[in-house]
């Protein structure tokens, strides 16, 4: 067997993804915007596409840059988190690696707490703002996943960067999908 060096990574969002998202649609608070990260979530665990957790990127404007959702197990990629791929799609949308440089402010909506590797794309992707929805305990609990070390006061050190944190927006809706995929036998990672 001759071995093959893979030169590219090709990740996609599910088909579902292109009915549940109004690119038209101005979010304008942050009931809203963590309303669709939610409902993405939901939708990959209702679709079996992923595990339960979704996320969006929005603009200035309260527009939609881009949405994510959980596509580890499926795409064979442990980097296919929602959060990651809700900032890869912004910011190949975008064409800019650090999406503040060319809007501003950039809100990530997530529905759950960002796990150590989605802490460092927070910064790194260039968020201004934050909004989590379930807590990292939450998905623990709920869900059974290790969400892996995050710094004692992780929610002072993006401050710290300029990045504004809001928690528990919908906190038990999204308590709710995490519930809902270990109710359902969810494969955790």
């Amino acid at each position: 067997m001759s071995a093959v060096l893979y030169a590219q990574v090709h990740l996609t969002l599910p088909a579902w993804v292109h009915d549940a998202v109004d690119t038209a649609r101005v979010y304008a608070g942050d009931e809203d915007k963590m309303a669709l990260a939610i409902e993405l979530a939901r939708r990959n665990v209702e679709a079996g596409s992923g595990g339960p957790f979704g996320a969006a990127v929005f603009g200035p404007e309260h527009r939609l840059i881009a949405a994510g959702v959980n596509r580890v197990v499926s795409q064979h990629a442990s980097l296919a988190h929602a959060e990651i791929m809700a900032c890869m799609l912004a910011q190949q949308r975008l064409q800019s690696a650090r999406l503040n440089t060319l809007l501003h402010p950039i809100t990530l909506a997530t529905a759950s707490q960002p796990c150590c590797q989605c802490f460092g794309a927070t910064i790194w992707a260039g968020i201004d703002r934050l909004l989590i929805g379930a807590r990292g305990e939450d998905v623990t609990e709920l869900a059974g996943f290790d969400e892996g070390p995050l710094p004692a006061d992780w929610i002072g050190e993006l401050e710290r960067r300029g990045i504004e944190v809001v928690r528990d927006l919908q906190r038990e809706q999204s308590r709710a999908v995490l519930r809902a995929y270990a109710e359902a036998g969810g494969q955790r990672y």
